[in-house]
Parts: C-alpha cells; sequence; structure tokens
C-alpha cells in the first residue's frame, strides 16, 4: 500500500513539473512599493513640516525634565525641603505633559497614516494589477514570503515606476 501512494505521489509530481514550468512567477515587495512611491516621499516630506513643531515641542520637554531630574540627582540632599519638592513637582509635571503631548502626537500621526493609505492604496493596486496583466504572470508571491529572487523576477521596481506614472 506504501509503494502505491509513492507511485502516485511521484506520477502526480511527474504531471505537475511541465505545467509548473511553464508558469510565469514574480515576486513583489508591496511595502516597498507603496513607500518608494513618489507620493509616499511626499507624504513624508509633507509630514514632517506638519508635525515637526510638535516633535520639537516634545524634545525640549524631554530635555527639560531631564535637566530638572539631573538637578535634583546632583544635589537633592543639599537642597532645602521646599525647592526639592518644587522640583519633583515640576519633574512630575513636565513628565506628564510629554506622556500626555506624546500620545497626542502619535495619535495625529496615525490617523494621518491611515488617510495617506486610503488614497495610495487604489492608486498601487491598480499599479500591481497593470503590471501583472502586462507582465502575464500567472502567479505573484510577497517578498517576504521567499527566500531568495533572481533579480529579474521581482517586479517591484516596475510597480513604483507605473505607480509614478499614474498621478
Amino acid at each position: 500500500m506504501r509503494k502505491l501512494t509513492q507511485l502516485a505521489v511521484l506520477a502526480a509530481t511527474l504531471v505537475a513539473t511541465p505545467a509548473f514550468a511553464e508558469m510565469k512567477v514574480a515576486v513583489l515587495n508591496y511595502q516597498m512599493a507603496l513607500l518608494e512611491s513618489d507620493s509616499a516621499k511626499k507624504y513624508a516630506v509633507d509630514a514632517e513640516k506638519k508635525f515637526g513643531p510638535q516633535l520639537t515641542k516634545l524634545k525640549n520637554l524631554e530635555s527639560s525634565a531631564k535637566a530638572i531630574a539631573d538637578r535634583i540627582r546632583a544635589g537633592g540632599d543639599k537642597m532645602a525641603q521646599p525647592e526639592r519638592e518644587r522640583l519633583e513637582l515640576e519633574y512630575k509635571q513636565k513628565a506628564r505633559d510629554f506622556q500626555f503631548q506624546s500620545k497626542e502626537l502619535n495619535e495625529s500621526k496615525a490617523v494621518a497614516d491611515r488617510e495617506m493609505l486610503k488614497q495610495l492604496k487604489p492608486k498601487l493596486d491598480g499599479a500591481v494589477e497593470e503590471v501583472i496583466k502586462k507582465g502575464g504572470f500567472d502567479l505573484v508571491l510577497e517578498r517576504g514570503a521567499v527566500i531568495d529572487v533572481k533579480p529579474q523576477y521581482d517586479i517591484t521596481r516596475q510597480v513604483i515606476e507605473r505607480m509614478n506614472q499614474s498621478r
């Protein structure tokens, strides 16, 4: 019975091999195609301009809190009790402000990122579809699912170029 099963598997492999050999296969790094497009690069620049001031404010708040913590650590035992308590309270307030503003910035950035993805995904899907049709590919695999691939089978650059052409 076991020999019969092995023979059946061997026969199926021999029959399937010619069909598989004729398949046209490609690999696509979907995330890279999205992030390397001109639209995504423009978004990154715009986001830097939009969120840059908030990020700078956060960095200043962080460095101010760190300076207070260093001051408490360095001379806390020599400080008068009211001065030490005032600095500790100021540090806690800055830490709370930092946490709140950081959370707010992350949420705003996440909303903007989702909006950008919502706009770019249809363009990317269209570009992928066009490259697949033009190349006549039977099977397209995500780059992350492949260990190694020859450059001629990677269609990521073609998709990026097609996406950049469709404004």
